[in-house]
């Protein structure tokens, strides 16, 4: 499958949020989601990316923009990691990777991929961005885009 871009409308999905909460992404139309895939709870990078996320957190809250993280870790594990970081935003178990590859995400050698996507009030892909050495860059980049709309 390929990636998905900006003006593909982003597949409905519903998963476990790290408080063992469904959380269906239809139910979000109407509201523009930051929805970020990242490959493991705890490493340094993903870590790193979470915590820009949770740092620009208030500014995302502030433009009306909800955050959501999406990998493979299990509800517990996703628990720990946002209350060990202090994440403020959802945090979503995606067993097997399902959302993932409707998604379009291509791994970067074993690893499963790093992309972020910005989802417009109508369910559009708004924009992307992919840097997977990068995570710090993720939130950053998406505050630029908002910036301009």
């Amino acid at each position: 499958m390929k990636t998905l871009t900006t003006g593909d409308i982003a597949p409905n999905f519903i998963l476990l949020d790290h408080n063992g909460k469904t959380f269906s992404l239809k139910d979000h139309r109407g509201q523009k989601l930051i929805v970020y895939f990242y490959p493991k709870n705890d490493s340094a990078v993903c870590t790193t990316e979470a915590c820009a996320f949770r740092d620009a957190f208030i500014e995302f809250q502030d433009l009306g923009v909800k955050v959501i993280g999406i990998n493979a870790g299990s509800v517990d594990e996703h628990h720990a990691f946002a209350k060990k970081n202090r994440l403020p935003f959802t945090l979503l178990s995606d067993p097997g990777n399902a959302v993932l590859r409707s998604f379009g995400i291509k791994p970067f050698l074993f690893l499963t991929g790093r992309e972020t996507f910005v989802i417009d009030e109508d369910g559009k892909i708004a924009y992307t961005f992919r840097a997977f050495l990068n995570g710090a860059a993720h939130p950053q980049k998406v505050l630029d885009y908002l910036a301009k709309v």
